[in-house]
């Protein structure tokens, strides 16, 4: 058996969770296995029903009165309670933050090694994985030992599938061992984005910034043109570096990895660290004076022009055509 464990919050599911589970299936094929999840805390019944559509015949629901809210620590445990009584093969997880945290954690109390971001994994005695290292620059093949097998899957490395129809979905709920040590890190309370903003990790549609804006200010005109797409509005680490935008705006390996439909760069350069964050968009217009910036090798359209003459012109065609 191969479990997966699903990332939540307060019950809205992260999609790189059926990622995760597409890679589990194909891994849980191969080894003539089924595919199995793990759902923590009662808000996250309601998902049960729709991972049956991803070939998860089966749910653990793990319940407990203060598993209300994320607490890596307290995740963990619970997972590792669940390797002990069902003996799992692999225990997947999506390689996002959540995700490489809490496996992180069950590791290091199971005694087990962890690959983290694999692409691609192969059984036998030992897995032969592939994972993105270097911030997305190298892809090394290593081999994953254990009685357990525990990684997570890179995000975005493949597209979510779902699988022939399967039969009737049967929940298991179990009750795990927690201490007060468990929840010495747990979430207590958020600050909530701003009404209306749209989620860079979810948008379809991404307007992106570099420091080729010029200026804070500068930024009107990319709000501008996200509000007429319905996009969100995100960075590249220099701009937070420079106080423009706050981190939460920021696209990268230290920030948020995107995967819309199209990305539009704006005086973005192009810096690895900005490349692995976007490497996920299916196209990228990149607009820049330099016609040997790296975005632009890298762009599957790009017009070579200043941002601030190129962005008010293709909002005011927006426009027209929305009139």
């Amino acid at each position: 058996m191969i479990i997966g464990l699903i990332e939540h919050d307060r019950g809205k599911l992260n999609d790189l969770s059926l990622e995760m589970l597409t890679f589990g299936r194909r891994l849980a094929n191969q080894l003539g296995s089924p595919l199995e999840a793990v759902l923590i805390g009662e808000a996250a019944r309601p998902l049960a029903d729709r991972l049956q559509a991803y070939g998860v015949p089966a749910v653990y629901l793990v319940q407990h009165d203060r598993l209300d809210d994320y607490a890596p620590e307290a995740w963990a445990q619970s997972v590792v309670d669940l390797m002990g009584t069902a003996k799992p093969q692999a225990v997947l997880a999506a390689g996002s933050d959540r995700g490489n945290e809490v496996m992180a954690h069950v590791a290091a109390r199971s005694n087990l090694p962890l690959a983290a971001n694999c692409t691609d994994a192969q059984p036998g005695d030992s897995y032969v994985v592939t994972r993105v290292r270097w911030g997305g620059s190298l892809l090394e093949e290593a081999r994953l030992g254990g009685k357990v097998k525990l990684l997570t899957v890179s995000p975005h490395a493949l597209q979510a599938e779902e699988a022939p129809a399967a039969g009737e979905l049967t929940i298991h709920t179990i009750t795990p061992s927690l201490a007060d040590k468990d929840f010495r890190v747990r979430v207590t309370s958020r600050v909530e984005a701003g009404e209306g903003k749209i989620s860079l990790a979810e948008a379809k549609v991404v307007v992106g910034g570099g420091r080729g804006v010029g200026s804070a200010e500068g930024f009107w005109k990319l709000d501008e043109l996200a509000e007429l797409l319905g996009a969100a509005v995100g960075c590249s680490r220099a701009v937070t570096s420079l106080g423009w935008r706050p981190h939460s705006d920021q696209i990268g390996q230290t920030g948020t990895r995107i995967a819309p439909e199209i990305y539009i760069a704006c005086g973005v350069s192009g810096a690895t660290q900005h490349l692995v964050g976007c490497q996920g968009a299916k196209r990228i217009l990149a607009i820049n004076t330099d016609p040997e910036a790296t975005i632009i090798a890298k762009a599957n359209y790009a017009i070579i022009g200043d941002l601030h003459e190129v962005i008010p012109a293709l909002s005011a065609e927006i426009r027209k055509v929305k009139k």
